[in-house]
């Protein structure tokens, strides 16, 4: 098996816990890869012969980001809505309908061509894992076709046929629907069931029924929740033991120590708060509470059509007070946690060979030059993909 050495690091982030510091930072460093899996990390003045010799010229390297949110299976294009935002018209989920039609109408080529263009949009600025949730079917052969054109692109995937109820039927005859024949058919293509717990989209109880449906098909719980306003969609996801919720934009003294007590990560998902001028998510009282945070970018066509990582990286330190060091690892060790995966987001002996050179000296870059395309190679299961 051919072994590979990246040497001429000149700051590696490891996120390995037995190494110092949050981010198990390696200067003048190098790591060995071997079958698509990290077999060594060190100073490179100790690195190990390998077949295979590549020089990172001092940049820094980093753990490819993993996003765990994001609703890629759309069509149609929603800048009017955005437009109308920034004229102060606030941001309702009502929109979830425009594109729902759309979607409906669009091929599975068509979807599978537009998920394959984002999929690749965020694999160059060094996005390596991904979560893609379904949600614009809303229908039994739409939700199941949406699912499977994700699929095609990662395990990660989530059925979200509770987004919003569709105009034509009732809520309590959807929830049927939703937790019968439509999550028979999504549930051989998802990992996940997730549900919009918010006003204008599914309450609790709703949303307790949906989860336990999906569990009792074999698929983990999600929530996206406490968006719009304080409600009770965090409570449930700590009452459940789920493994994150994501938004957590607006959050009782309670909800805290909940997600503290839990353990459930909280996602937060800054993109969405600057395409719709909402307050943003208070991360640092939450770091401060000892709540777990991830980033992710939510790209979708209405709220948040970001792919960018490094964007949500750059806002979180800014607006959300977290430090570079902090926001990194949240988008990267911690959306691996979020997925309940302990193979990407680090970079470390028989982690996934999923990295990130920069062309820069140090991570910190990521929020000190916003908007600036630093990535220079990704490499992922131990192959280049780019640079």
């Amino acid at each position: 098996m051919t072994t590979t050495v990246i040497t001429g690091i000149g700051e590696l982030v490891t996120n390995d816990p037995g190494r110092e510091g949050l981010l198990g930072l390696v200067h003048d460093a190098a790591l060995v890869v071997e079958g698509g899996r990290i077999a060594w990390v060190g100073p490179a003045a100790e690195a190990p012969e390998a077949d295979v010799q590549v020089d990172a010229g001092g940049r820094a390297v980093i753990p490819g980001f993993v996003d765990s949110h994001s609703h890629l299976v759309f069509a149609g294009d929603r800048s009017a809505e955005f437009e109308a935002r920034m004229t102060g018209q606030p941001y309702t989920a009502g929109g979830i309908r425009t594109t729902v039609a759309r979607t409906r109408a669009a091929s599975d080529e068509q979807l599978t061509s537009h998920v394959a263009r984002l999929v690749a949009e965020m694999r160059a600025q060094g996005t390596t894992t991904l979560e893609i949730k379904s949600g614009y079917g809303l229908s039994v052969h739409d939700e199941a076709r949406s699912l499977a054109v994700a699929r095609q692109f990662t395990e990660e995937t989530t059925f979200l046929g509770a987004h919003v109820v569709p105009a034509d039927t009732s809520a309590e005859a959807y929830v049927d629907l939703v937790t019968g024949p439509m999550l028979a058919a999504a549930a051989p293509h998802a990992r996940w069931i997730d549900v919009f717990c918010e006003d204008g989209a599914f309450d609790v109880d709703q949303a307790r029924t949906i989860l336990a449906a999906g569990s009792a098909s074999g698929l983990r719980g999600r929530l996206h929740a406490n968006q719009l306003t304080y409600g009770g969609g965090v409570q449930l996801a700590c009452e459940l033991g789920l493994v994150a919720v994501d938004h957590c934009t607006f959050l009782s003294p309670l909800d805290v120590e909940s997600l503290r007590d839990s353990r459930t990560i909280a996602t937060l998902l800054p993109g969405v708060e600057f395409s719709t001028r909402q307050p943003y998510p208070d991360a640092r009282g939450l770091l401060d509470a000892g709540v777990r945070i991830a980033l992710a970018s939510d790209c979708n066509p209405g709220s948040c059509f970001t792919s960018s990582m490094a964007l949500c990286i750059a806002l979180a330190v800014r607006e959300m007070r977290m430090s570079p060091a902090e926001a990194l690892h949240a988008a990267t060790a911690m959306g691996a946690a979020a997925l309940d995966r302990d193979d990407v987001g680090v970079l470390a002996p028989g982690k996934a060979a999923d990295l990130v050179l920069l062309d820069a000296p140090s991570y910190v870059h990521l929020a000190y030059r916003p908007g600036v395309p630093l990535v220079a190679g990704v490499w992922q299961a131990g192959r280049p993909t780019l640079g």
